[in-house]
């Protein structure tokens, strides 16, 4: 199946021109800071990060995982100040692109300018599913869910390659997504373990059964569809 939809020549031409270079982050750095002005658009061409807000105590909240095709930063180009910040989860290698260019992308390339509304459209259908899983799912649902979001999203960029399918992250992740207690989270995990779906290791959740997880969550998965890459 195609993953993301094939560029026209002039968009391509454009693309070339609006991008400025790649980036390559480690484990654990900062990609963007909240409250700071970024001058910089990032697409993610290899690697794993998240998404989050801190409250003034230190308490954290991850708001969503990017993976390659994701856009990062759209944000601060259009509001100014980043209202999020942005952390790797595993080394990364990010196209890097000048904000400032955005609003030539928009004057002279409608395709791409669908595109991005297309991005910031599917982020806000994520969120609202998060949002339905944190208020209205059990533990047990909520973190099938999660791990089998992200797990669908991983095999639809192309992510699937390792069997079981390897995500780089915590347990404390987990619990500062869901917002539950990182003890009800091990719990909860152990739960999901014991049926066979995921197997915990020191790099991350392995998942072995996505199909179990789907049900677990009482969700129907993502819906197949060839995604822009800009």
């Amino acid at each position: 199946m195609k993953t993301f939809r094939e560029f026209e020549a002039e968009e391509l031409a454009f693309i070339g021109h609006f991008k400025r270079g790649e980036l390559s982050i480690g484990k654990g750095e900062t990609v963007l800071t909240e409250g700071v002005d970024s001058v910089h658009l990032y697409t993610v061409l290899a690697g794993w990060a998240f998404r989050y807000k801190l409250l003034p105590d230190g308490r954290r909240q991850i708001l969503n995982y990017a993976m390659p095709g994701d856009l990062i930063g759209l944000q601060g180009s259009l509001t100014g100040e980043m209202q999020h910040s942005v952390e790797a989860l595993s080394p990364m290698v990010l196209c890097v692109f000048e904000r400032e260019r955005l609003l030539d992308l928009y004057r002279n390339h409608p395709g791409l300018a669908f595109d991005i509304t297309w991005i910031a459209s599917r982020e806000e259908q994520i969120l609202d599913e998060n949002l339905l899983s944190v208020g209205r799912r059990s533990a047990v649902e909520r973190t099938a869910y999660l791990l089998s979001f992200i797990g669908s999203r991983a095999r639809s960029v192309g992510l699937n390659g390792e069997v079981p399918l390897l995500i780089p992250i915590t347990q404390q992740h987990i619990a500062d997504t869901l917002g539950l207690s990182l003890v009800h989270t091990n719990k909860t995990i152990r739960k999901l373990a014991d049926r066979g779906l995921i197997t915990w290791r020191g790099g991350g959740c392995q998942i072995r059964d996505l199909d179990g997880l789907l049900a677990a969550a009482r969700w129907e998965g993502l819906s197949e569809t060839v995604r822009p890459l800009v």
